[in-house]
């Protein structure tokens, strides 16, 4: 009898990526699921994460995902793109777009079960940008538009929703200016350096042509003409210089060949003679010698000099992933019971915090509207001038739609209990929260695999325990609510926070790096990351080898290096810990109670449009 697999969706895992395989036509191909952002790098594809519930949405998200990067790494020649690809950043973008576009066309036509599949990822992709709901084109991106332009000439497939409304806004724009130029695009996709130059055309036809840059056809036509005309001439005067010689020796044809057999045969002694002088020597030239390998990449961005010994074993893994559904219900379950007295306190501080976020958006009017509240404050015209039409206002929303909101949770050993359970609680409440606010929100948590290092001070310890080691314990990151993914599907997740067990130790500053990383991943313009700790960072095992301060000094850096880079707002709240000493923005609350008051407090002031009161909450050291 076979047995189950511990995971329902391998099974799908690994027929797809063999699948991929296929149809990028390479055996090279390394195929990984993640919930990073998918891409392709060198031999290796990132598929989007598929859960053990294999729900209908991921799974053919990861399906027209795997076909759309396969279709690229088949018919896609880097270096051919390279060479025609303008200066500009929007030509660039327009050129990226049409070539995607173009692959996946060419899959269509072969394939034509990839389109169906790519429309799923293109579907998800348009709901996440906000595509569905636009009414302007300056909310249409032109060069998204003018790849769905060749996908739906190419294939005569409709787009699907949200896509099609990007290019309805701007059809007329790409038909007026370049519609003329599309005529030749079916005899142009099958060759990718004709295509390339077909797109340059379009993109000046759109009107970018000053971001070209050098028609590449052009340096290489002018390096072969000159190219051309020196070997003419150099053939030219070789030939005037035999003739002289000729006229000059006046040497007879049978004087001649048997002077070229002599000089023949005294170059081949020389030969022979060099060969054996040099040995093995001549065997190998200097240019064959085999290359060093580059060196391997820092374990942190922040700080090159950080060490990690053994990184094979740590995980970044999906909280779904870390037990069975019924235990996940379980757990939320006890959860809930245990937090009931406190839930009406966090809902009333969500539903004043979802006021103040509502109350900015919608505070702005439009005025001289043909529809919509009446302007009293403009009665005084109709009273003066009864031909004066009235005028009616309507309120201007502005969404939060590009905003993006990490909780980085400490799951160390000492969060253990009532920090904990109030941790997950006010992160569930906050969640959906701002999702009621057009806010997305991920929940991440971060630990150890094992208490005092793991496998990695196994391998340590079996080398002979060398100086300096590094960090020396197993990483576990877990993912318990990704941005994308609404919350009543990942509702039970958080229970896994009361699991027994799972809280061990915490390195802060790795986590705060991968954190870090996947929210500059996002398309979102604005991002926030909020850390919740109640300690330093602590590993038995990495500080009974390294220096004391080894992974405080880490945690420094990062966040230094986040700060320095401005793509992500952080701010901190530290539970009976001053981690005021690390974030510049911080707040350290003495009891857990106050938890969810200073969270609340914290995300409302990073929306407050009163600078005053944004400084004076965000400038707070310790909650009241």
């Amino acid at each position: 009898m076979a047995k189950t697999p511990d995971n329902p969706a391998d099974p799908f895992k690994k027929a797809l990526a063999e699948a991929t395989k296929v149809l990028a036509d390479t055996t090279t191909l390394n195929v990984t699921y993640t919930v990073d952002p998918s891409g392709t790098s060198g031999d290796t594809m990132r598929l989007p994460q598929v859960t053990r519930r294999m729900a209908r949405d991921e799974v053919l998200l990861a399906r027209g995902t795997a076909d759309a990067l396969a279709l690229r790494v088949k018919f896609h020649d880097t270096a051919t793109h390279a060479r025609f690809a303008p200066e500009g950043d929007m030509a660039r973008a327009i050129y990226e777009s049409m070539e995607t576009a173009r692959c996946e066309a060419m899959g269509a036509r072969v394939m034509p079960g990839t389109a169906s599949n790519i429309d799923h990822k293109i579907a998800e992709d348009a709901i996440k940008k906000g595509y569905p709901g636009i009414t302007q084109q300056t909310d249409a991106p032109l060069p998204e538009a003018a790849g769905y332009f060749v996908r739906h000439a190419a294939t005569g497939r409709d787009l699907p929703m949200g896509a099609d409304r990007v290019l309805e806004l701007w059809n007329d724009f790409i038909e007026g200016q370049a519609g003329a130029t599309f005529d030749d695009l079916q005899d142009k996709l099958s060759d990718q350096t004709e295509f390339a130059r077909f797109a340059r055309r379009v993109i000046e036809d759109l009107g970018y042509g000053d971001q070209l840059g050098d028609d590449p056809d052009y340096d290489e036509d002018t390096d072969d003409e000159a190219e051309d005309q020196d070997e003419q001439e150099q053939d030219e005067e070789e030939g005037q210089d035999q003739a002289e010689d000729d006229d000059e020796s006046g040497a007879s044809p049978e004087q001649e060949q048997e002077q070229q057999q002599d000089d023949t045969e005294a170059q081949v002694s020389m030969d022979d003679l060099a060969d054996e002088d040099m040995g093995d020597e001549a065997e190998m030239p200097e240019a064959d010698a085999p290359l060093d390998p580059p060196p391997p990449p820092p374990a942190s961005e922040a700080d090159p000099n950080y060490a990690v010994y053994h990184g094979e074993q740590d995980e970044e893994i999906m909280a779904e992933d870390l037990a069975e559904p019924a235990e996940l219900e379980r757990l939320r379950a006890y959860l809930d019971q245990q937090l009931e007295p406190l839930k009406g306190a966090v809902g009333r501080l969500a539903n004043k915090l979802q006021r103040r976020l509502q109350a900015q958006q919608n505070r702005s009017w439009e005025f001289d509207r043909e529809e919509g509240i009446l302007d009293a404050g403009r009665l005084a015209r109709v009273v003066a001038n009864p031909t004066t039409p009235l005028s009616f206002k309507v309120e201007k929303d502005t969404e939060f739609r590009d905003t993006v909101v990490t909780l980085l949770l400490d799951n160390s050993g000492s969060m253990r209990g009532r920090p904990i359970s109030i941790a997950a609680i006010c992160a569930d409440v906050l969640a959906r929260t701002l999702e009621r606010c057009d806010v997305k929100v991920e929940v991440l948590g971060f630990t150890t695999r094992a208490w005092k290092g793991g496998q990695a001070r196994e391998k340590w310890l079996a080398d002979g325990r060398p100086q300096g080691p590094g960090r020396l314990n197993d990483l576990r990151h877990i993912v318990y609510k990704s941005a994308d993914a609404p919350m009543r599907r990942t509702r039970t997740n958080l229970g896994l926070m009361m699991k027994e067990g799972l809280l061990k130790e915490n390195i802060d500053g790795e986590a705060l790096e991968w954190a870090h990383r996947r929210l500059t991943g996002r398309y979102e313009a604005r991002k926030i990351l909020m850390v919740i700790s109640d300690g330093a960072p602590v590993d038995d095992s990495t500080l009974s080898v390294n220096p004391a301060n080894y992974l405080e000094k880490h945690l420094r850096d990062v966040i230094a290096m986040v700060e320095r880079k401005k793509m992500v707002e952080l701010l901190a709240i530290g539970i009976g810990h001053d981690v005021t000493r690390y974030y510049d923005r911080a707040v350290t609350i003495t009891d857990v109670e106050q938890l969810a008051g200073a969270m609340t407090e914290q995300l409302a002031a990073l929306f407050d449009s009163d600078p005053r009161a944004r400084a004076r909450v965000m400038g707070m050291r310790k909650a009241s």
